[in-house]
């Protein structure tokens, strides 16, 4: 198996025990991504659309430094602290996704790892080994 993990330098990755994404045999996972900035701070605190937008910039980075595109992805899982907010969460991920539309589930989660954070992402896509 041919295996490359991408980093997105966080201290957390190393604390924890895991990649930003990684990419096995053709197959790019891309782990749980929330709305944080280059200092691990939340990006817009409450906001369900601006949050889910940001976390899938920060996943659409992950896939192209893995050498995969949003094209490539086949499923994503979105965890939000309220359903209620499932509209802005849906516009965010389908105004990113657009006609790729991957299998989603969407999961209603008691609390994320802040309280300002009101969303997490994480996709799965399927690129050709070269």
């Amino acid at each position: 198996m041919t295996r490359e993990r991408v980093s997105s330098g966080t201290e957390w990755e190393a604390t924890v025990g895991y990649s930003r994404a990684i990419r096995a045999d053709g197959r790019v996972s891309v782990a749980g991504t929330t709305a944080t900035d280059e200092d691990g701070d939340p990006v817009a605190p409450g906001d369900a659309y601006a949050q889910t937008a940001h976390a899938l910039g920060l996943v659409a980075d992950a896939l192209d430094e893995a050498g995969a595109g949003v094209e490539d992805v086949v499923r994503t899982r979105l965890f939000v602290t309220d359903i209620d907010d499932w509209e802005a969460v849906g516009r965010a991920h389908g105004e990113m996704f657009g006609e790729v539309r991957p299998a989603t589930t969407m999961v209603e989660v008691s609390r994320l790892i802040h309280p300002d954070l009101v969303v997490e992402v994480e996709a799965e896509a399927v690129v050709t080994e070269e």
